[in-house]
């Protein structure tokens, strides 16, 4: 748990929630012996997950058809397992879940998430509205129905009824896709397709997540609860959510605004226009609402908005590695000028200003220029450009320049490889500088080259994000400086500062 005090509303909300990321017994119902089944994919997961000591509850296949799968013996119902039963994970026709949910109450189940779907999404909103109701009479929680469920990279609890690898049917060859690895990156999505594809991306940029909630059609739980519990999970810092429309709005903002005291939460709200908000409707049941009207309550309670998709991810790798900015003066570092250029207009746009450097960082280059360790045609009034004949010693140099000038307070380093003299080991060096100060550092590498690639991987691996173009990086860099902005408006930015190093340094 956070260091956040917990009234005793938030303390059964938690206790409750907790069921789902850390059930002491789990039955699938629906499991199957089909490997290309959705309940064989799910059961197969906590197997192998128990399996490696990761998960440790008891497990417990239901199915009428089947005698045993993967080793387990097979129930034909839920009344019928021999033992508790604290959470089950519902795949089976929509049909057949009413009595699924009828039997879970006989058995005292406490969670269910319902992975089926055909209910309100497709029109069966009465049948939608019977699992409800069951469930509301025997106290039992839901995530769902169509719903992916959770992932939990600590607990091993994998609902994900997509495989890890996969064979194509050309040449016979086998695709890993694997989950990520455990992070501090939470991601709470009404979408199950947006929240997979949400892991593969953060795996493939070698961003950790701590969990992952998918709600669908949101019969019972939702985000407000769910926030509440990643407001005092210790494995998340940052929180990913994915909004097609929000019910309780006057609960949300209560919570919204406590948690992003403590944790910055970054939203994708989708089913902006008329034809998105039909297209929602239709996708999860989610009525959408007038745009700027969450618009404004993002802003009010301290959510911080991504545009897009891609700008969704790079707020999320920015917040997760570097502490919020202090203010929102920036320098920016590059051995290229056109590409500087880029950066400072994208800063520009998003509020940032990227002013003339005082007299004194000024005089600091130009002693630099009148030693020769930089060149004498290099720029030094922001953008600091270092020119094509760039080495990692400049870049060191002059990078801590900026990171000791009290007026700038965040730097963006722009550093194309191409250029002939500029060895591969500049990112540590950077990394080693930006450790000993508070201010947040973006990286920019342009290109999709082997070495491209190798020097982000690099950054990104040493803490600082890194990415393929100027305009990503202004714009992680203004997250950055609104989430800090927000924390100073709320005085809790020291607090917040505090917090994020004994957590950085937790993770050394």
């Amino acid at each position: 748990m956070s260091e956040t005090k917990m009234p005793e509303d938030e303390a059964s909300i938690i206790e409750r929630m907790d069921v789902f990321f850390k059930p002491k017994s789990v039955a699938v119902v629906g499991a199957s012996r089909g490997a290309g089944k959705a309940g064989h994919v799910i059961f197969r997961n906590f197997v192998d997950n128990k399996r490696r000591g990761l998960f440790r509850g008891e497990l417990y296949p239901v199915n009428p058809n089947e005698d045993s799968i993967l080793g387990y013996r097979c129930y034909p119902s839920l009344p019928e397992v021999v033992g508790d039963v604290e959470l089950v994970v519902v795949v089976v026709p929509a049909r057949v879940v009413p009595g699924i949910m009828e039997d879970a109450a006989k058995k005292g189940v406490k969670a269910a998430a319902i992975i089926s779907s055909g209910f309100g999404e497709v029109g069966e909103g009465e049948l939608e509205a019977r699992v409800k109701a069951i469930a509301q009479s025997a106290g039992i929680r839901v995530l769902g129905p169509n719903c992916l469920g959770v992932y939990d990279s600590y607990t091993g609890v994998d609902m994900l009824f997509l495989p890890e690898t996969k064979t194509l049917s050309v040449g016979n060859v086998v695709i890993a896709t694997p989950r990520p690895m455990p992070g501090s990156v939470a991601i709470v999505t009404q979408s199950g397709a947006f929240g997979v594809a949400a892991i593969d991306y953060l795996a493939g940029h070698e961003i950790g997540v701590s969990r992952l909630v998918s709600f669908g059609n949101k019969i019972d739980v939702a985000e407000p609860e769910m926030l509440l519990y990643l407001l005092h999970d210790r494995e998340t810092r940052v929180i990913l959510l994915y909004v097609e429309g929000i019910e309780d709005g006057r609960r949300f903002i209560d919570v919204a605004e406590k948690v992003t005291k403590h944790k910055p939460v970054v939203a994708l709200k989708t089913g902006r226009s008329k034809a998105g908000a039909r297209a929602a409707l239709s996708h999860t049941g989610a009525i959408a609402g007038t745009d700027r009207i969450y618009d404004g309550l993002f802003k009010q309670v301290g959510v911080l908005r991504a545009g897009n998709m891609e700008e969704f991810f790079d707020m999320a790798r920015a917040l997760a590695l570097q502490p919020p900015a202090e203010g929102n003066s920036i320098g920016i570092l590059t051995d290229a000028g056109g590409p500087g250029i880029m950066a400072v207009d994208e800063c520009e746009a998003r509020g940032l200003d990227v002013k003339r450097f005082s007299d004194e960082t000024i005089r600091r280059f130009e002693d630099l220029k009148g030693e020769g360790k930089i060149p004498s045609f290099a720029t030094n009034y922001n953008p600091v450009d270092l020119t094509g004949a760039v080495t990692s010693d400049m870049f060191e140099q002059a990078a801590e320049i900026l990171l000791e000038d009290p007026e700038i307070h965040g730097i963006i380093v722009l550093g194309l490889h191409h250029t002939p003299a500029l060895q591969e080991d500049y990112p540590d060096r950077i990394a080693r500088l930006s450790k000993a100060h508070t201010k947040p550092v973006v990286a920019c590498d342009i290109g999709e080259t082997e070495m491209a690639m190798y020097i982000r991987s690099r950054f990104t691996k040493l803490r600082i994000p890194a990415y393929s173009s100027p305009e990503d990086a202004a714009r992680s860099m203004a997250v950055l400086a609104n989430y800090g902005a927000y924390l100073r408006k709320r005085g809790r930015f020291d607090e917040y500062l505090r917090s994020y190093l004994e957590w950085v340094g937790s993770q050394a």
